[in-house]
């Protein structure tokens, strides 16, 4: 009763601030960047307050809460520790772009949650230790499984974490306006707030509060376009309709006749499918031009700086400007259409002083812009060969299927993949099943699986209604509109880096063809800006974003540290220590851990969601055969598990890089999909190792019955008696 008062306080407190915040922006007293402070401030203060109330030396506390958070909050703590940064920035971006592909997403997230209920959640909590390289050290008597445990648990819970922190330096940057390093540093702080102070304790009771402002940050923006547009307030039943609009739209854009009884004023008049199709055969030319550069990338990125070197110098010279200028009138005479106004664009840059310097700015930006080498330049344009062949292909249908009729049965395959892993990438995260370690018994920890779904089940059931407003907003207001009056929500997000308005007609309206999406983690964050909603909605969606970004990471740091920690200093090294000595070990190696992960997401080297598969891929791969085995096959013998973790975890790791960096391809597989050869491998070298091995002794196999059945307490092993 007292928690629930005091979440319902804090619920009421934050809704009377998002409204108090409204109402000023309404009257002009607080403009955007007061907003954005002001949203993020509260956020990460509250946090802090929390874990600072929360703090704690005790070791059942810090490790697993104390063992007494009930299944409702445990479920809340869960849904908020799992919906991370991909569910919340990414999902819905993800479905923006590919349609039909993304449920992938949702379908393997979501039905990993049955596996986790029906295979392991009640079964690890029946067990009652601390950390899941403690379940492996026991289950499999002796340390060398503990070992591998605790290797497999950083491997993954770092990958992840990287993907939160790449999340946290997105929001940061675009809100309060700093560069993204500094803002994944900043973040860093917010994590650190929680999870430093108080270990599970803290930051499971943060995470209640998380969500509770992560789930209405992604409800209240589509909740307000389904209201804007079809006056009802659930858009999971609202936006049937619009993809029917947006699919005839694309259609349009494709120049294909569509006949509808959707009335045109749903549509968007100004449409023009030749238009669309004259920027789509300049992405092509630029395409083909790219491709050329990377047959001698030494050559052209020569003849690319003599050639910008030359233009400074005509821009440089008045009599070299005039002479410019004739030839170039001389030219556009004999041309017209997309040729005529790319040239006319060259003489517009030579009409005046002020366009003349402006053009000689520009040119000077891009001759240091340049590569340093013909190597980076083979990486830059590889990449820049990718987007003008996006850009260049016509619009891909989003209600279509996974089916590629290039390559038969790989997207489907991929598809089906992505499921696969993510499924058992779920029952398999080292941060999500010590959750059920929390609850107070095998009961509550079953009832909190049930709950965490739900929870869950409220942001995912929305993400495709998500994605298609979004979607719909962008094809039905973008397109068509002057480049000449975009509004500010453009330039804020091209300057994150995130998407690019490019006229390659040249003729001052926005085409689809025009619109480049480097990363499809804008779509969520931008939604409320695009739709031209309260900037305060954007304001709540951004501190949506943090918590979802931060409760995942605090979970996942508290999992690389306890691994180094407990499993690995306590458990291993020097069982003597004293709970003050654990816990500053931890707390130091937190710390480490998040300087190291902070680091690696400055790079940016994958989208949110793609970072998130990987680390999903290597969960399944390594944890989820021995964790199924080692509770339902009790023939499982230490020497099979440890096999098995490692072959799995070393395929899975080598075909994501090799595919994703170094051509590796593998049946058209893709890198996020790599499971599908790690999963199968742990099973097979798991099972066939242990039949090769000597069976586990009796106390072990009576540990695994025993762990099965939900009523009764364990016992637990002396590992050093199971030999």
């Amino acid at each position: 009763m007292k928690l629930r008062k005091l979440y319902t306080y804090y619920t009421i407190t934050f809704v009377v601030f998002t409204l108090t915040v409204g109402i000023l922006e309404w009257a002009g007293v607080l403009g955007r960047n007061g907003i954005g402070y002001a949203f993020m401030t509260l956020s990460v203060a509250v946090y802090a307050i929390i874990g600072i109330i929360n703090r704690t030396s005790d070791p059942a506390e810090y490790y697993v809460a104390g063992r007494n958070v009930p299944s409702i909050y445990n479920g809340m703590a869960t849904g908020s520790d799992w919906m991370s940064a991909a569910s919340f920035i990414s999902m819905a971006g993800i479905l923006f772009v590919q349609g039909y592909n993304g449920l992938a997403y949702i379908m393997g997230w979501t039905g990993g949650y049955v596996l986790l209920a029906l295979l392991l959640g009640p079964y690890l909590r029946k067990f009652g230790q601390y950390t899941i390289p403690d379940f492996l050290g026991s289950r499999f008597y002796g340390n060398g499984p503990r070992v591998v445990g605790i290797i497999a648990a950083i491997l993954v819970s770092l990958t992840y974490l990287v993907a939160q922190l790449t999340g946290v330096g997105i929001i940061v940057s675009r809100f309060i306006h700093v560069d993204y390093n500094l803002g994944v540093f900043l973040g860093l702080a917010g994590v650190l707030v929680c999870s430093f102070l108080g270990g599970m304790k803290a930051v499971t009771w943060t995470q209640v509060a998380q969500y509770i402002i992560l789930i209405s940050a992604y409800l209240i923006p589509v909740v307000t376009l389904s209201v804007k547009l079809f006056a009802f307030p659930l858009p999971e039943f609202t936006y049937g309709y619009l993809l029917q609009r947006i699919s005839v739209m694309e259609n349009q854009i494709n120049g294909q006749t569509v006949q509808t009884d959707i009335p045109a004023d749903k549509l968007n008049p100004k449409i023009d499918a030749a238009k669309e199709a004259e920027s789509r055969d300049i992405w092509k030319k630029r395409a083909e031009a790219t491709a050329a550069d990377l047959k001698d990338p030494a050559a052209a990125l020569a003849a690319k700086k003599t050639a910008l070197e030359a233009k400074v110098a005509l821009l440089s010279s008045p009599e070299k400007i005039e002479a410019a200028k004739a030839d170039l009138a001389a030219k556009l005479k004999g041309l017209e259409g997309a040729e005529a106004a790319v040239v006319q664009a060259s003489l517009n840059e030579l009409a005046s002083p002020t366009s003349i310097a402006a053009a000689k700015e520009a040119t000077e930006k891009a001759l240091k812009g340049l590569p340093a080498t013909p190597e980076a330049a083979k990486e830059a344009w590889e990449g820049k060969l990718k987007t003008e062949k996006g850009q260049s292909a016509p619009v891909k249908n989003y209600l279509a299927l996974p089916i590629d009729s290039k390559t038969p049965g790989t997207d489907m395959l991929n598809f089906l993949g992505l499921i696969f892993c993510l499924m058992v990438g779920t029952a398999g995260l080292p941060h999500i099943l010590t959750r059920y370690y929390t609850t107070p018994s095998v009961k509550q920890a079953r009832s909190s699986v049930a709950w965490s779904l739900f929870f869950i089940f409220l942001l995912y059931f929305t993400a495709p209604a998500y994605a298609a407003f979004s979607r719909y907003t962008v094809l039905s207001t973008l397109v068509g509109s002057s480049i000449d009056s975009l509004p500010t929500w453009v330039t804020s997000w091209k300057i994150v880096g995130l998407f690019d308005v490019v006229d390659v007609n040249k003729d001052g309206i926005v085409q689809f063809a025009d619109f480049v999406i480097k990363s499809s983690d804008f779509v969520v964050l931008a939604t409320p800006e695009i739709a031209g909603l309260p900037f305060t909605i954007t304001g709540l969606v951004m501190a949506g974003g943090l918590a979802a970004a931060l409760s995942t990471a605090d979970g996942l740091l508290l999992t690389i540290a306890n691994a180094l920690s407990h499993d690995l200093y306590y458990q291993i090294i020097n069982p003597q220590a004293s709970v003050k000595a654990r816990i500053a070990i931890s707390k130091t190696l937190l710390l480490v851990a998040a300087a190291i992960a902070a680091y690696l997401a400055t790079f940016r080297s994958a989208l949110i969601a793609e970072t998130v598969a990987w680390a999903f891929s290597f969960a399944a791969s390594s944890f989820f055969p021995i964790l199924v085995l080692g509770v339902w096959w009790k023939r499982t013998t230490k020497e099979g598990a440890m096999a098995g973790l490692v072959v799995g975890l070393t395929i899975a790791i080598f075909y994501t890089l090799g595919n994703r960096f170094y051509g590796v391809d593998w049946l058209g597989v893709k890198s996020v999909a790599s499971g599908v050869f790690g999963v199968p491998a742990n099973f097979l070298v798991t099972i066939v190792v242990s039949m090769l091995t000597k069976a586990p002794a009796a106390e072990i196999q009576h540990l695994v019955e025993s762990v099965r059945y939900p009523k009764g307490a364990f016992q637990g092993v002396d590992p050093s008696k199971a030999h």
